[in-house]
């Protein structure tokens, strides 16, 4: 990290609660922070932290390619692309009065961003090993940023999505006002399955497999490629346990508007599925941190 690091190492042993050193045998004692109230307030004192680890993983993902943030762009088009030859030209499934190329990237927008952020914060902090073993920090500062730096792809994405939009002629109405409340929604999935894999990750090893699998099971059983309206009604609430159904068509009602329309008890499970995968995510990840510099 830049100059950060230094800071945090000259001030160890005078300001920092989660840090204490022993007079006899001059051991640095490195924890998790001293209670809930201590660690929250930590969480704003390092705010400047946030700013450094999103800032470094944003210039080192794309360092070295070709494309650069370019890749922002490829990839959810080039899915978008495949998607609607399979399911809009060969399948012919409906697309609610949408031209199915919107239809499908305004899927893309919430299911790349919660993959991605998945991916990296599941992995974050494996790969700050070094870091977390050396100095105290609030540890969900790593999974954290890298959810924050999927922002950044999500902002490139969604200039394609406005380019497309003009190119098909096809206008947002009212409800795209309430798109950051979705936003929200995606945010919290992706943090709270972030942090509950980030966990998981440092004591076993095992889940950084299983990220991938689950990434790719979950493409094709969220309503991306297609319109969840051809889900049967009497099986659209089992479906809704997904709670990525709930957040891809509420980008789908905030952003194309017309005829789509939003299955409302699925929703509210959403919602309250994503609030119990975040404070559970939070809970444990709490409790875990505890052993994160001894296993990791």
């Amino acid at each position: 990290l830049p100059g950060a690091v230094f800071l945090f190492l000259a001030d160890l042993d005078q300001s920092m609660d989660g840090v204490s050193v022993s007079d006899s045998t001059e051991e640095l004692v490195i924890e998790s922070g001293r209670g809930v109230r201590h660690y929250w307030r930590d969480l704003w004192a390092y705010r400047e932290l946030f700013y450094f680890l999103s800032w470094r993983d944003i210039s080192v993902r794309y360092k070295q390619t070709l494309l650069g943030v370019g890749w922002s762009i490829l990839r959810p088009v080039l899915t978008m692309i495949v998607f609607t030859v399979i399911f809009g030209k060969l399948a012919d499934l409906p697309s609610d009065g949408v031209p199915y190329p919107i239809l499908v990237y305004s899927a893309m927008l919430p299911w790349q961003f919660f993959a991605n952020s998945l991916t990296e914060s599941s992995n974050s902090m494996v790969a700050n090993a070094q870091m977390i073993s050396k100095i105290y920090f609030p540890r969900l500062a790593l999974p954290t940023s890298a959810v924050v730096v999927s922002f950044v792809d999500f902002g490139i994405s969604f200039l394609v999505l406005i380019v497309l939009m003009l190119g098909y002629r096809y206008a947002p109405t009212w409800r795209l006002v309430t798109l950051p409340l979705f936003t929200l929604l995606a945010f919290g999935a992706a943090l709270g399955a972030g942090l509950w894999f980030a966990s998981l990750n440092v004591r076993y090893r095992d889940f950084r497999y299983l990220v991938p699998f689950v990434v790719l099971l979950g493409l094709y059983v969220s309503p991306v490629g297609f319109s969840s309206s051809i889900v049967p009604q009497e099986w659209r609430l089992l479906y809704s346990l997904n709670p990525m159904v709930g957040v891809i068509d509420g980008f789908r009602w905030a952003i194309l508007g017309g005829d789509i329309t939003l299955y409302w008890p699925g929703m509210v499970l959403s919602v309250i599925l994503v609030a119990a995968i975040f404070l559970g995510g939070l809970h444990y990840f709490r409790h875990a941190e505890r052993t994160f510099a001894d296993v990791i």
